[in-house]
């Protein structure tokens, strides 16, 4: 079953698809308002989808119901990994990459991008990903289920260009935890474009607009 999305086409006949995870306790409706901020006169004409992940009690949070990819029961983000709820999400994601094919969308044209647990479900399923992606957009967030990276990660997506930012002053997914991802990521042969700002667990202006050339490199037409 398909999650529920949002969706924004930028031009009618979309040959390019970005799929963009929202972070804990938001829904798809999040990150649409940048879009216009993102595209380029000279980009084909992309189609964003924003799903909502389901809802379910999040631990950290004492129980409470809200959207999330999956459980958090520390503050550590580590501790006891509901690999189980990752591994559905990620399966999520593939349905989706699926839905973007039957409508025209090779995968080598499809971009995952993710704030926070949204991110850490994108590079976890982009890299395990069997067909080649445009890129990962990796937004304030961390490298779960690295016990099972080496064996799981999949060559098709080995030279994949990902794109991370993080804030220098983020409360919530501290840069260490970002730096220490980045370095195991690198440590395998990944081009990671690295930028940190000078904010908390959020989106800056700045990023937006480095994420916007770095989108461009992918999606100009040639």
């Amino acid at each position: 079953m398909l999650l529920p999305c949002v969706e924004h086409e930028t031009g009618p006949h979309p040959t390019h698809s970005v799929i963009w995870l929202h972070g804990l306790g938001a829904d798809g409706h999040d990150f649409g308002p940048i879009v216009p901020e993102l595209v380029a006169p000279p980009w084909p004409a992309l189609r964003f989808v924003f799903p909502h992940a389901p809802v379910r009690p999040v631990t950290l949070n004492g129980g409470m119901p809200m959207r999330a990819w999956f459980d958090i029961s520390g503050v550590d983000l580590v501790s006891r990994p509901d690999e189980a709820g990752m591994r559905a999400s990620i399966a999520a994601v593939e349905a989706l990459i699926a839905r973007e094919n039957e409508r025209g969308v090779p995968d080598e044209r499809i971009l995952l991008a993710g704030f926070s647990q949204g991110g850490a479900i994108v590079l976890s399923g982009g890299l395990r990903h069997p067909r080649k992606l445009a890129g990962i957009v990796a937004l304030s967030t961390y490298l779960p289920m690295q016990d099972s990276f080496a064996a799981e990660r999949h060559a098709a997506n080995a030279d994949t260009p990902i794109f991370w930012g993080h804030g220098t002053a983020d409360p919530i997914v501290p840069l260490t935890r970002g730096v220490q991802a980045r370095d195991v990521l690198q440590s395998f042969g990944y081009r990671v474009d690295w930028h940190t700002y000078p904010m908390p667990h959020s989106v800056s202006g700045e990023e937006v607009g480095d994420l916007r050339t770095w989108m461009g490199a992918r999606f100009a037409r040639r």
